[in-house]
């Protein structure tokens, strides 16, 4: 079976092509890709050496020079190192003579014996059959042995790309001139087909996508008894005197190396039974392999008794002295063994093509079938023969047969051709994608960055040119259990924001019971003024209080605002700047806390004491805390990404005191604005960022988060699609537009339940509704590979806090637990897996638990909340 989809690839582009035809016509000629490919055609005791330039002005062009070489039986039936080593010997010469020796060219292997395949440029034979039987080959890449035998000469080199069989081989050459050619039929010294299968049907292979060729190799049907009842004595006597016994049933009651000995056993059966040569024999024609079959051919000429001739003189050479009625009834024996070869043929052929017809589910089939064979073509009657048969069996198939002019190495070429340039399209990709792909030393690298960019955050000197802030929360103390009664809290981080009502329980029957509801923010509101805003935030929870009964309740809040401010106290929260697309005006550089206690008094419907501004990674580590006594650190990976941990009082130096330890928010999102991530940034990062909100800003954050790796894969697919190395070089409408490959398209697609036919639906539903399956193979890899990095980059920072938490405590080993929020984190099936991989890697002396915050971070701004006011009551 030829497991690569490079075939089906290869037949779909041929079909592509004949469609076009005519509106290319209409077009000005497009240059093709040209070039020279060797091709090797070996199935029998010779074997042709081809060189086949694919040239192009508008119209592809295929010239060949061949040569053929024998190969003696000696060899044949010698050892597999001499057979190869004499193929590379005639190679070199056939090289020598063109003048090209010193070139590397690319190389399609035709190797017509049954081979088991695991991809296109790997053959392992299964079994010699025709006669041949070199020592030592059976069981092995036959492709390894001739790269084996080159380079041991080492006069010359060549690129194997491919190799096939001579039914693929001759399937081919016909279709580059019939796109309706699906079959590939061979009748020489061997028999054999291969035909085009659907995907869904082969389970040896993945994927369910498309069509693969499939060699039949049908010469061994019946080798399991399937043709026990047909089969005469004459069959058994040549299967038990040949070189395979009971192997190839099939090939030896239908091909050219067998048919003459029938002939030669049946005449030697009704000579000995009287019948024929009034009942004499000779020492010719009881020797095995004198009547050749190229005599049945010749006695089976009709034209002016041209057969009858021919008969005599063969019988006379084979020392007989035959009367006209031993030539006649000569003749009725070639002409009944070769009618029940075309006959077999055309019943098995028959199978194939309803099989195609009813994989198609086509109430007629109209199709082609490329033959090749020196029975097929040189026998005066068996074309008809087995044309006529199959019509007979299948009365419902069109099916017209095209005989190989050019035998299989033009096929072979063929193939070789497309794989040759698909093999440059699939490095081309790899060199593409390895820019997005990090090595541990680059992670380290970033890990060591980092904790650079965090002691630069801390120190007052450098705090202003830091990129990663380090700014202060003012929390300085987790739950201990005590805290009780209602709370609001209001989660605001990304174009959605809940409003919550948690009541917390103390004392043996602690507990916290949340209420919650979320509302949209219209995008028109993001960009519009910071009134409208929190007039909006506002609004929404006298909608909550309403709904919770609570119309005019004043309740302590805790207000989880998810971008990056400054705080001097608990209670108040300076927006530094909008991320994540928001753009509201009137807000970067004002009291958050005071601009919604000035939309609440504007309302009049209720009053709030807001007694906790927090950001949403204090948050998550609040609710996970509440827990697990030991998470001290939060990790946001959803819209946005950021990190909050427990730092020593002693390095903040924007806060005084030096007891104790205050959570920092890092605001991470900005490492990498004064360029320590520009090594790492690729055509596709500068992309995305050039079409943000903000240019320049937020660097790490757009390649690790949600917002932005759905359009870090869009630029690559462009990209790919702009240079022909992804659906065919044609772009869709709906890719071109920012935003369409939304981020869970991602952790759809990298699903391991998902099969191609869903990403081929995800595919379509951004218009590219002709992606074919490696489309979606590829696809899928363009999303692994982003998604992987952003996963990695991720886990390389958090190394870094929790080294930097490990070495501020002096520790050999820390234990710490992180907790995690977010959609990035919660839903892509792969992201937290590779995440805690790098994190274990670069922090082998810390042991880091991830737990998934299940409670978003708003339950936490009301743990915080609950803290404060115990803390202020107890100040009371």
């Amino acid at each position: 079976m030829i497991a690569s989809h490079l075939l089906a690839y290869y037949f779909t582009e041929l079909h592509h092509d004949h469609v076009q035809k005519v509106s290319n016509s209409q077009q000005p000629a497009r240059a093709k890709k040209t070039g020279d490919f060797l091709a090797l055609d070996l199935g029998g005791t010779n074997f042709r050496v081809l060189l086949v330039r694919v040239s192009s002005n508008g119209k592809q062009k295929v010239e060949m020079e061949n040569q053929i070489y024998a190969i003696p039986e000696n060899i044949m039936r010698g050892s597999g190192t001499e057979l190869f080593d004499h193929i590379a010997e005639c190679l070199a010469n056939f090289l020598e003579k063109l003048g090209i020796k010193d070139k590397k060219l690319p190389l399609g292997f035709t190797f017509s014996f049954p081979c088991q395949q695991t991809k296109l440029d790997e053959s392992f034979l299964v079994s010699w059959t025709k006669g041949s039987k070199a020592s030592g080959v059976e069981g092995r890449d036959v492709v390894g042995l001739l790269r084996k035998a080159i380079k041991k000469r080492g006069d010359f080199d060549i690129d194997i790309v491919a190799v096939i069989n001579d039914t693929v081989g001759t399937m081919m050459t016909c279709g580059y001139d019939d796109h309706h050619c699906e079959i590939g039929l061979i009748v020489g010294t061997g028999t054999n087909a291969c035909y085009m299968e659907e995907m869904r049907h082969l389970e040896l292979v993945d994927g369910d996508e498309g069509r693969m060729c499939v060699n039949m190799e049908w010469g061994a049907f019946g080798d399991d008894g399937a043709l026990d009842d047909i089969r005469t004595e004459f069959d058994r006597e040549i299967d038990a005197g040949s070189l395979n016994p009971g192997k190839q049933l099939f090939e030896k009651m239908i091909s050219g190396m067998y048919l003459g000995e029938l002939v030669r056993l049946i005449l030697v059966k009704m000579a000995k039974d009287g019948l024929l040569f009034q009942g004499h024999t000779t020492p010719d024609l009881l020797t095995t392999g004198h009547f050749q079959t190229s005599f049945v051919s010749a006695m089976e000429n009709k034209k002016n008794n041209e057969g009858l001739v021919s008969a005599e003189q063969v019988l006379r050479g084979l020392g007989l002295d035959p009367s006209p009625e031993d030539c006649v009834a000569t003749q009725r024996v070639c002409q009944i063994v070769s009618t029940r070869a075309a006959h077999l043929c055309a019943a098995t052929l028959a199978a194939v093509l309803r099989q195609i017809r009813d994989n198609k589910a086509a109430e007629r089939l109209r199709t082609t079938v490329g033959v090749d064979g020196s029975v097929y073509k040189n026998h005066p009657q068996f074309a008809r023969r087995l044309n006529k048969m199959v019509r007979l069996l299948v009365p419902d198939c069109d099916v017209r047969f095209l005989r190989s002019e050019d035998g299989s190495g033009k096929g072979a070429a063929m193939v070789t051709a497309v794989a040759h340039r698909l093999a440059k399209q699939h490095a081309e990709r790899q060199r593409i994608l390895n820019t997005l792909r990090l090595s541990r030393d680059q992670l380290l690298e970033v890990k060591k960055r980092m904790e650079e960019e965090m002691n630069r955050g801390l120190a007052k000197k450098t705090h202003a040119t830091a990129t990663v802030k380090m700014l202060p929360t003012f929390v300085r103390s987790t739950p201990d259990g005590t805290e009780r009664g209602d709370f609001l809290a209001l989660d605001l981080g990304g174009t959605n924001f809940r409003v919550l009502l948690v009541r917390v329980r103390s004392g043996k029957r602690r507990s916290v019971e949340m209420h919650n509801k979320i509302y949209t923010i219209p995008q028109d509101i993001t960009q519009g003024t910071g009134e409208e805003l929190f007039d909006h935030i506002v609004h929404c929870i006298a909608d909550f209080l309403e709904y919770m009964g609570m119309k005019g309740a004043s309740l302590p809040l805790g207000f989880t605002f998810s971008f990056p401010c400054h705080q001097t106290r608990l209670d108040q929260g300076i927006l530094i700047k909008w991320t994540k697309g928001f753009k509201a005006s009137g807000c970067e550089g004002e009291d958050v806390a005071a601009l919604l206690k000035d939309a609440i008094h504007r309302s009049e419907e209720f009053d709030l004491d807001v007694v906790a501004v927090v950001n949403d990674t204090v948050g998550t580590m609040m609710t996970c805390g509440y827990e697990d006594p030991q998470c001290e650190v939060g990790l946001i990976v959803g819209t946005g990404t950021n990190t909050c941990y427990m730092e020593e009082m002693s390095n903040v130096e924007l806060v005084d005191g030096d007891e104790g330890r205050m959570c920092v928010n890092m605001e991470w999102g900005a490492f990498g604005d004064r360029g320590e991530l520009d090594d790492l940034c690729t055509e596709f990062d500068r992309a995305v960022d050039d079409q943000s909100t903000y240019p320049g800003k937020q660097r790490y954050e757009k390649m690790i988060s949600g917002m932005y790796l759905g359009e870090i894969v869009r630029n690559v697919l462009l990209d790919f699609t702009a240079k022909g190395l992804l659906f065919r070089g044609k772009l869709s409408e709906r890719l071109k537009t920012r935003g369409i490959f939304e981020t869970k398209f991602l952790s759809q697609i990298e699903s391991d339940r998902l099969a191609l036919r869903q990403v081929r639906s995800i595919l379509q539903h951004l218009g590219l509704t002709s992606s074919t399956c490696d489309d979606s193979i590829l696809v899928k890899e363009v999303c692994s590979v982003v998604s992987k990095r952003a996963a990695q980059l991720c886990g390389a920072g958090l190394s870094a806090v929790v080294d930097k938490i490990r070495l501020n405590r002096g520790l050999e080993k820390l234990s710490i637990t992180v907790g995690v929020d977010g959609t990035l984190y919660k839903l892509h099936p792969h992201f937290a897996t590779i995440m805690r991989e790098t994190l274990r890697d670069l922090t082998p002396n810390c042991e880091v638990t991830l737990i998934q915050s299940e409670d978003g971070s708003g339950k936490g701004a009301a743990l915080i909340t609950a803290v404060a006011c115990r803390l202020r009551d107890a100040g009371k």
